[in-house]
């Protein structure tokens, strides 16, 4: 089985699977949330590098606010729980997106761990919080501009490679593979610029049921497929 070396995967389908159980759909955004370390002990086992999850977007602050600080809580909690597991199996853990809206504690946890894995060169977990992509592109644009106005570079220095040092995965392979769960077949304004010859996968599965069998099953479905990125393979 080829196994994919990044895997991109948007969370999706914590609330309906609350729904359907008569529970509240913060109950989902738990249960999702410790499903996470499950499919990241999986990546790993399988021969997997980097995992890039889709937690939170620019788009979900307009969800209701008890719902928001909910699921923050939780993710907070996560990041109690699992940070000495990242550390131990040797995972470097970044968050991408917006940092200016999120609360100070959240931030101050997320930093510590970034920092304190760094140096970790086994597997990397990114988080997309509150993350959009034409936000990222956005923003790095404003960070050509800028150097461009201190000199730092010209108008010809311009081109695919150079803007791709200026978006939030800067430094990091494109994923090979995205999964999306829920039954939705969208992007939903995620990883914009690297999802441009990424594989998709699409899975009825609501995420908090999305085990590693359900992983293993998408990688298989990638492994079948012939990725020629614009060539003509006869």
């Amino acid at each position: 089985m080829k196994t994919p070396n990044h895997i991109a995967i948007i969370i999706d389908g914590n609330g309906r699977w609350a729904k359907k159980r008569g529970l509240p759909r913060t109950v989902g955004h738990n249960l999702g949330l410790k499903r996470i370390r499950e499919i990241i002990d999986e990546s790993v086992l399988l021969g997997v590098r980097i995992l890039t999850v889709f937690a939170f977007s620019t788009e979900n602050w307009n969800r209701p606010q008890k719902e928001i600080e909910a699921l923050f809580s939780y993710f907070g909690c996560f990041l109690d729980d699992y940070k000495k597991d990242m550390a131990g199996k040797d995972i470097k853990f970044n968050v991408i997106g917006r940092r200016d809206r999120i609360d100070k504690k959240i931030i101050n946890k997320i930093e510590k761990i970034e920092q304190e894995t760094k140096l970790n060169k086994s597997f990397i977990l990114n988080v997309a919080l509150d993350y959009g992509g034409r936000w990222d592109i956005v923003e790095g644009a404003k960070k050509i501009v800028e150097d461009f106005g201190k000199q730092m570079i010209s108008k010809d220095d311009i081109d695919e490679n150079l803007f791709s040092k200026y978006i939030f995965l800067s430094g990091i392979p494109d994923p090979d593979l995205l999964i999306r769960t829920s039954g939705e077949q969208r992007l939903s304004n995620f990883l914009i610029w690297n999802l441009a010859y990424s594989e998709l996968y699409f899975t009825p599965t609501l995420w908090p049921d999305f085990n590693k069998n359900c992983l293993r099953e998408a990688i298989a479905e990638y492994s079948k497929r012939n990725r020629r990125f614009g060539e003509v393979h006869e």
